[in-house]
């Protein structure tokens, strides 16, 4: 029996042991897989405040590498819908002075039904989304920007009936998407007449309502109208074929900014991408925990974890032996 308390003691450090080491095998386990300490604020000590001032400049740069991607992909789809009105457009122009200097009837009523067409098809595109923000309306995302393609054609089949001459058409025109507040903005577009965002497009921006007032024209010149002055003054159909034609450059100018933006995009990506690497090597530094000598203590605490389990069973032995004595 005199061996009986330091059995016990024995048992009871070694206990202890095991529990000690497999609570580091677990910490050391993890520690492995993550590369990082599994306890960060023991391991800085005093570098705690250092840490965390890199974490967060690294947690900043992923934010605005995050806004910077949304910017990309809205300027990537208004790219894609001005291209897309452009196409609808084609050679609208130059087909209706065409069939003018022509006097082809039938290539001018096909002219009319495809500016028909493609000023629908403006229109939807106008109403295009990013989420829940729509691209062209200014700094009233949340809005809608314009309304029925017909009540449109409406308001220009009024002005050409009521005008007097070609000259007082464009003026009425003119007033029509330029006076603030005038028809154009009270019966159509909803949006705002500014943009915050330089990516965004306005519905008052003269690729947009150039680009309308020539295909309204020439989608009202067929015969299926009664406007004197669109079906059968010649003047006014070059007119808004020049017109359509300045919608089409200020397209091309457009697309040209946003393309300077974009590239600009790209640019301060790259830049935050090298900026990432140097936090994030910083970081490391202090914070990552070296996996393969993590490994390594992982092996050496399961050969002391062994031997602990070895000297307990014998420890057992002993102390059953000494009993039966």
């Amino acid at each position: 029996m005199r061996l009986t308390l330091p059995i016990t003691h024995l048992s009871s450090g070694l206990s202890e042991t095991i529990v000690r080491l497999r609570d580091r095998m677990d910490t050391t386990s993890e520690e492995a897989v993550t590369g990082r300490y599994k306890d960060m604020t023991a391991h800085l000590s005093g570098r705690i405040g250092q840490a965390m001032l890199g974490q967060k400049a690294i947690d900043d740069v992923a934010n605005e590498r995050t806004q910077l991607t949304l910017k990309e992909t809205r300027l990537e789809i208004i790219q894609q819908s001005l291209t897309a009105i452009d196409d609808n457009i084609g050679q609208l122009g130059v087909r209706m002075k065409s069939a003018l200097g022509s006097e082809d009837f039938t290539a001018r009523e096909s002219v009319v039904r495809d500016a028909k067409a493609a000023l629908a098809s403006t229109f939807s595109v106008l109403n295009t989304r990013h989420g829940e923000r729509y691209l062209f309306s200014g700094d009233a995302t949340n809005t809608k920007p314009v309304g029925d393609v017909d009540i449109f054609l409406g308001d220009v089949r009024s002005m050409a009936a009521s005008a007097t001459d070609a000259a007082d058409f464009a003026a009425q025109m003119d007033s029509y998407f330029n006076t603030p507040g005038s028809g154009w903005q009270a019966n159509v577009y909803s949006g705002t007449a500014t943009a915050s965002d330089p990516a965004s497009l306005t519905g008052i921006d003269p690729a947009i309502t150039q680009t309308l007032q020539g295909l309204a024209v020439l989608a009202l010149s067929g015969s299926d109208e009664t406007l004197p002055l669109l079906n059968g003054n010649s003047d006014t159909l070059i007119a808004a074929t020049e017109t359509l034609a300045d919608g089409q450059a200020a397209l091309t100018n457009a697309r040209a900014e946003r393309g300077i933006l974009q590239a600009q995009i790209e640019s301060s990506k790259s830049a935050l991408d090298l900026e990432e690497t140097v936090l994030t090597h910083s970081f490391n530094q202090m914070t990552a925990r070296d996996q393969y000598e993590a490994a390594s203590e992982l092996k050496r605490l399961e050969t002391s974890l062994e031997a602990s389990y070895t000297l307990t069973a014998r420890l057992a032995n002993l102390s059953l032996l000494n009993f039966m004595r």
